[in-house]
This record gives structure tokens, C-alpha cells and sequence, in this order.
């Protein structure tokens, strides 16, 4: 491929957007050439933001043409380095991508653009009564795009799923500058490949999405809300599983070691969580609906099976105040540990009866390798992310002794039935790691897809598949 951006090439992208979207300073590049991932900087060698597919349409052609890499940037909340652009060529910003196009309150469905910010969208519609379920801890800064290119979560997604459920149709730019729409506005659809769902979670390796059409939800009135405190945090693991046995299915069910909110409480700033000093973990469990005294027999249910296990006094949330605090504290984890040394974050999942065995294992491979780990995740999916912290590790170990641990969990994780990533995607930091999931055949099968929408290779090259593929 070619990485070299070169006057003539700035000419003719200068040409198709106008000149004043055209950015090459270091400081622009340096700003997009980077997300949420460790602390990696990929600087593009040019800044390019168009403002209609038709532009986009005319960049892919141009980047075809003279062979030059092109990678699509969101909301740079990502944490596998999906939208780094490793290879230099052209960073695709989407930011002027940020209407929200049309909201059909008849048929429960909204049009947006792929950098309207998730929070954004989700107030918006709340507005109306409806309802947008996914809610990623970033969704103040990641953009549906970006949402969609990983097929991001949230906690919620423990009761009403994930991005990929409430995507119905997508307009893609493919990397030849075709414009297509990939499916249908509608609930129902068995006309071909579902090349919708093929897109969701590609992480910008097949095409550059420019409208997407969701499906929204009527609005709950009520919720109810609880932290639950355990003495021991692999009982709390158990319990996740025991709850959905009893016949309850949250709305939301979090997990967090105590180091995590330990450290969150420092990070922010009024929050106020009593913690009795023994203890190793909490459960915060939501439950929602319309009829407040079905919500309060599905919390006495909850009560009766984590009574079963070693836990400190329930704290029930009373206000929307301490609601909205209990969510804050879960929310701020990741940016509490980023703050507090120098990480890696896995992204684990594993079926929700394995959580326990998961963090078990976890632990010994830290021992094992001399590495400590935070937990928390959304134990309700079985999905628990892992922040391995170099704390006063040496910068030898930190490289040589993590990665092999890395690759433990992974293998443990794959052992227990589960896979590498649960919502935050492969991208650059995961891809080496593939081979424990899939063999070469899986993989091979992988790489035609990408072949076939993608033949010169140009879309974020470097992500997913493995070096050695």
C-alpha cells in the first residue's frame, strides 16, 4: 500500500471536500491519531472529513485508485485500537456525519448519522417517550458509528441486548465507492445475506457507514435499584447466574472488585459509598418496568437469592440523586484505573455460570506471572473486563511476562466456552490472539469476506486478523 500522502494526493482530496476539511498540521493529526486504547498514537498522514457519502464515495475511489490506506474515525472511545490508524494513509473523521435525520414515532424507528453521540440519541428519543437501550460507560463521547463498527454494549444489554439488535439498515460506502443500502426498515427480514449484521461489529473493515436506521423502544416509568455488597467475589459471580435461575432477568446487573470502586471513590469526586473494610466485591442490579410493584416482588426475589451468600447490608437507592451517583461511580471505573497506573484492558466473556471460574483463573495467572488485575464488567452477559495494571512491575516484565499471561485467559476464557471479546472488538491490541479462537480454515473464511468487499485491502488494514495471516 501506499502511506506516502503526497501534494498531488492532498490536491485532489482537497478537490472532493474543499480544501478547509483537508488537515495535515501534526497537532490535528496527532488528535485523531489516537483512542482509548493504552497509550497508543497512530498519527494519519492526513485528516479528511467529508460531509456527504457522495464525498466519501469520492475518497474510497481515490484511495482504490492509488492504493492508500483509509481508516474511519469516531468517537476515539475505543479501547482495541479499532480506529488507530497504524498504517498512516488517510484518517476518514466522521464528525460532520451528526444529524439525527428523521424520528418515526409510528413505526418506533430513528435515522441517524454515524457521529451522533450515543448519550445524545438516548435523551433525545427519551424526549419522546421512547427508548434507546444500549448505553456504553463512554456513551458522553462514542458516537453510533463507532457503537455500530464494534457492536458495543453497555449494561443494559443484560436485558434488551446489545448495538447489533437494534440495527435494522445501514448505508455503507464500499471501498470501490459503491453507495448500498444493506437491508430493509423493517423488523422482519429473510431476503438474502444479512449483509446489516455483517457490517454491525466489523469494526471499519468492509465499508464506511453513513446513515444507520435503528429500532427504539417505548419508555419504562420505573426502576429500582441496588448495591449489594459480598464478602467474597467469587460468591458474587455465583450469584449472577443464581438470579437469572430464581427467574428475574435485570435491566442491568454490574460487577466490581473492591479495588475498583476503591479507586473509583478516589477519582471522583462526591461521591459517597460506604465500604466495610472485608469486603471484595459489590453487585449493583437494576430492575425496570411500568408497574412499581412487580419491580419491588422481582427485588424481594433478588434479596432472597443473594441472601443465600456471605454479603454486608443491601443499599437500596432511594432519590434519582443516589441512583444517578451509583451509576456515576460504575461509570467512572475505567477512567479511575487509567488514572491510577498504567493498563491493559481484556474484554473476557464467558457463559454467565462460568463468571466465577473466570476470576478465579484470572487471579492465579496474575500470581503466576506477577501481575495484579481489576475487575468489573457486566456480569449479567458474563462479560468481565479485565485491567491488568503494571503497577511497580519492571518495564521487561511489564512486555514479556504480561503477554504470556494474556494468552492464558484467553485460553482459559476460550476453555470455559467463552471468546476474547464481549463488546470492545479486536481491532489492533486482540488480533494475535485470534488463533485461540478460530483455526486457519475460520480464519481463511474471515479473510474472503474482507477480500471480496475489500480486494485492494485498503480498509483499516492492520486490525482483526492476525500478523501472521
Amino acid at each position: 500500500m501506499n502511506s506516502q500522502i503526497t501534494p498531488e494526493i492532498l490536491q485532489q482530496l482537497a478537490a472532493i471536500i474543499g480544501e478547509s476539511y483537508v488537515f495535515t498540521d501534526l497537532e490535528t493529526r496527532h488528535h485523531y491519531g489516537h483512542d482509548e486504547t493504552e497509550d497508543y498514537v497512530f498519527p494519519p498522514g492526513v485528516v479528511v472529513k467529508p460531509g456527504t457519502p457522495e464525498e466519501v464515495s469520492a475518497i474510497l475511489k481515490l484511495a482504490t485508485k492509488l492504493l492508500i490506506p483509509v481508516t474511519t474515525i469516531g468517537g476515539r472511545t475505543g479501547l482495541s485500537g479499532g480506529a488507530l490508524c497504524i498504517h498512516e494513509g488517510i484518517g476518514l473523521a466522521m464528525d460532520r456525519f451528526n444529524k439525527i435525520l428523521e424520528i418515526d414515532e409510528r413505526n418506533l424507528q430513528v435515522t441517524v448519522e454515524p457521529a451522533v453521540i450515543t448519550q445524545v440519541l438516548r435523551e433525545i428519543v427519551a424526549e419522546k417517550g421512547l427508548f434507546y437501550p444500549p448505553d456504553p460507560s463512554s456513551q458522553g463521547s462514542c458516537t453510533i458509528g463507532g457503537n455500530v463498527a464494534e457492536n458495543a454494549g453497555g449494561a443494559r444489554a443484560v436485558k434488551y441486548g446489545v448495538t447489533k439488535d437494534y440495527v435494522l439498515n445501514l448505508e455503507v460506502v464500499l471501498a470501490n465507492g459503491e453507495i448500498i443500502w444493506t437491508g430493509a426498515n423493517t423488523l422482519k427480514n429473510s431476503t438474502g445475506y444479512n449483509l446489516t449484521q455483517l457490517m454491525v461489529g466489523s469494526e471499519g473493515t468492509l465499508g464506511v457507514i453513513t446513515k444507520i436506521v435503528m429500532k427504539l423502544l417505548p419508555q419504562n416509568s420505573h426502576n429500582v435499584l441496588m448495591l449489594v455488597p459480598f464478602f467474597k467475589a467469587e460468591e458474587a459471580c455465583e450469584a449472577v447466574s443464581a438470579i437469572f435461575r430464581a427467574g428475574v432477568t435485570p435491566s442491568a446487573l454490574e460487577f466490581m472488585e473492591r479495588d475498583a470502586i476503591d479507586w473509583t471513590l478516589q477519582f471522583v469526586e462526591g461521591l459517597n459509598v460506604q465500604v466495610a473494610e472485608n469486603i471484595q466485591a459489590h453487585l449493583l442490579i437494576e430492575v425496570d418496568g411500568n408497574y412499581p410493584e412487580v419491580l419491588f416482588q422481582e427485588a424481594e426475589k433478588i434479596m432472597g437469592v443473594v441472601e443465600q451468600f456471605d454479603i454486608d447490608e443491601v443499599l437500596f437507592a432511594d432519590t434519582e440523586d443516589q441512583k444517578n451517583a451509583l451509576w456515576k461511580m460504575r461509570r467512572s471505573v475505567a477512567e479511575a484505573v487509567k488514572a491510577n497506573s498504567v493498563y491493559k484492558e481484556e474484554d473476557t466473556v464467558v457463559p454467565r455460570y462460568e463468571l466465577a471460574k473466570l476470576l478465579s483463573g484470572i487471579k492465579s495467572i496474575g500470581k503466576k506471572y506477577g501481575f495484579r488485575s481489576v475487575c468489573y464488567g457486566h456480569a449479567g452477559d458474563g462479560n468481565l473486563h479485565v485491567n491488568i495494571v503494571k503497577g511497580e512491575m519492571s518495564d521487561e516484565a511489564w512486555h514479556t511476562e504480561v503477554t504470556k499471561g494474556i494468552r492464558e485467559i484467553f485460553e482459559l476464557t476460550v476453555a470455559l466456552k467463552g471468546t476474547l471479546s464481549g463488546e470492545h472488538g479486536i481491532g489492533y491490541v486482540q488480533k494475535n490472539y485470534m488463533d485461540i479462537v478460530f483455526n486457519a480454515f475460520q480464519l481463511q473464511l474471515m479473510k474472503g469476506i474482507k477480500d471480496t468487499f475489500d480486494p485492494n485491502g485498503i480498509l483499516n488494514p492492520g486490525k482483526i486478523f492476525p500478523d501472521s495471516l
